[in-house]
């Protein structure tokens, strides 16, 4: 019989031809601190159902890995979607958003009691025992529209018709069919961790394991301020009749998007003049602490909130602490050897806190500017003076974080946390990760402004999301306000500039699988010109003016 030659971390094994990924996992995984999720051949993800037909040399998967993490959460959707359709047949689930370390979802059409959240989760332990394989099926498009329309789902049929295939993948878990965007793993009993919480008028959060909380259920944090500010945006999308992305695919398939967009320019400009109002009635604000994530818009939103302060009549300083960074051989190492760009010691905290100092007794500054291509910082020629009528808008990673302001007393700051939280769903089961949309916006920035290319792009972002893990997430509750810097129609306009670049990642790169990710990620998408969006938009921060690509 023909065999192949299966090598694993440096270790060859044999293996009859046809042999499927999950026998050979289950031979080699035992005693392995992490279930196996897929394998990698070649830097693509391939799910444990196909067969071994050749030679080859296969990475393991597991929730420890950015796959493996997102085939867990849609692994975990799927059981909690199954075990409340067999709690109450009736109900109808919505998986709304993201929140930190968990998912956000909503039973509609039926009222859960307490103590039906006990039975809900004691049929996803039952289901995960019983080890029911994730079905996939290779459905006739036509048929799979039909299925959804018969069952009431319009928007995942319509997102069917739009596929360019004739045949499309769904996974069946006993009686339901569906799909969430990533392969999913074998069976459910590689879902070994979960843990559900209800909140209260039918919300739950799922939690899963990742490596940010290494490996284990992490400890739910609620944040109500992040769930109502997605929740506002959520609602005034319902009342524009775009809840869905088929609904601005139509808008600009019917030439009526740039309507849309102007609306949507607008609501965030009522946002940050909401900010500024709130500055201008209190007399004890000098400072404003702008923060948020990696590519949530700090530096336009400091530049937009500087513009309605200067009409009114202030003098608006703004000051980055990314000009403040040490020099890039000087930023402080992780446990892993790797530059930590996200900790508050890769800041010059004495220089900054100096300036501050000076500026407050009234002394003349020249600012820093940071050169990212060099990994420098030099003083500039732009001298600045506090007046009478001066506010300070500082915007960074750390603002607020206390430590960076020490001797400044906190009736006189006022902080701001952003971060996109966009509300547009895909269907009712997928909505658009805030991550996703973070990475998109940082690509772009980091290949436009700093000459970074795509690949080192996706390397680096585990660690800055290792950094706000560490310092922003556990700060939030002390913000004055939260902003949602998401546009709803963004990714239709970042698509344009992003997908030539994620096509850049070849199978050779570690990374081609999440660009390939992407890529699909994207395709659901229609494109739109970036001429439609003003000279002031939050998105010129990523995709910047006319001839900059």
């Amino acid at each position: 019989m023909q065999s192949v030659n299966v090598t694993i971390e440096n270790e060859v094994k044999n293996y009859p031809y046809g042999t499927t990924y999950n026998e050979i996992v289950k031979d080699i995984s035992k005693n392995r601190p992490y279930k196996i999720l897929a394998v990698k051949i070649n830097n693509e993800l391939t799910p444990l159902s196909m067969k071994c037909t050749h030679d080859c040399n296969i990475k393991l998967v597991d929730v420890m890995d950015p796959d493996g993490y997102k085939m867990y959460q849609a692994a975990l959707k799927f059981i909690f979607i199954t075990a409340v359709k067999e709690v109450n047949q009736q109900a109808k689930i919505i998986f709304e958003h993201s929140v930190p370390k968990g998912m956000l979802a909503k039973v509609e059409n039926v009222l859960i009691e307490k103590l039906d959240v006990s039975k809900i989760k004691g049929k996803m332990a039952s289901i995960i025992a019983e080890d029911l394989k994730f079905e996939k099926l290779n459905i006739y498009k036509n048929e799979a529209i039909k299925y959804y329309k018969t069952h009431g789902d319009d928007e995942k049929a319509k997102n069917i018709y739009n596929k360019s295939y004739d045949i499309v993948n769904l996974y069946r878990l006993k009686d339901e069919l569906d799909y969430f965007y990533t392969e999913l793993p074998y069976s459910t009993n590689a879902i070994d961790k979960f843990d559900i919480k209800y909140l209260d008028n039918n919300y739950f959060v799922l939690l899963c394991p990742s490596k940010r909380t290494n490996g284990q259920i992490p400890e739910y944090v609620h944040y109500q301020n992040i769930i109502d500010s997605f929740l506002q945006g959520k609602d005034w999308l319902s009342k524009m009749g775009c809840p869905y992305l088929s609904d601005i695919n139509s808008l600009i398939s019917n030439g009526q998007i740039k309507d849309f967009i102007d609306a949507c320019e607008l609501t965030f400009n009522e946002n940050i003049h909401e900010c500024a109002k709130t500055i201008m009635e209190n007399d004890e604000i000098k400072i404003v602490l702008i923060a948020g994530p990696s590519s949530s818009g700090k530096t336009t939103t400091c530049k937009r909130l500087s513009s309605y302060l200067k009409a009114q009549g202030y003098d608006p300083i703004q000051i980055s602490t990314d000009d403040y960074f040490v020099d890039k051989e000087k930023t402080p190492k992780n446990d892993k050897g790797e530059y930590d760009f996200e900790c508050l010691r890769a800041i010059k905290l004495e220089e900054f806190n100096s300036d501050l100092n000076d500026l407050i007794n009234g002394l003349e500054i020249r600012l820093p500017i940071y050169n990212f291509s060099e990994g420098k910082g030099i003083r500039s020629n732009k001298k600045i003076k506090l007046k009478d009528n001066s506010i300070i808008l500082i915007e960074g990673l750390h603002c607020l974080n206390d430590d960076l302001t020490p001797n400044i007393d906190n009736r006189y700051k006022y902080k701001i946390y952003l971060s996109p939280f966009i509300p547009l769903n895909i269907d009712p089961h997928n909505y658009i990760s805030t991550i996703d949309l973070r990475l998109i916006r940082r690509i772009l920035r980091d290949f436009r402004t700093r000459s970074v290319s795509v690949s080192n792009t996706i390397k680096s972002w585990q660690s800055v999301r290792d950094g706000e893990e560490k310092y922003i997430f556990p700060y939030i509750h002390q913000a004055d306000v939260i902003v949602n810097t998401a546009l709803p129609y963004e990714l239709n306009v970042l698509k344009v500039f992003v997908e030539p670049l994620l096509y850049s990642v070849t199978y050779d790169s570690e990374y081609y699988s999440e660009a390939r990710r992407l890529i699909e990620f994207l395709k659901r998408f229609y494109p739109v010109t970036s001429e439609y969006v003003s000279s002031s938009s939050i998105l010129r921060e990523f995709i910047g003016w006319k001839g900059d690509f």
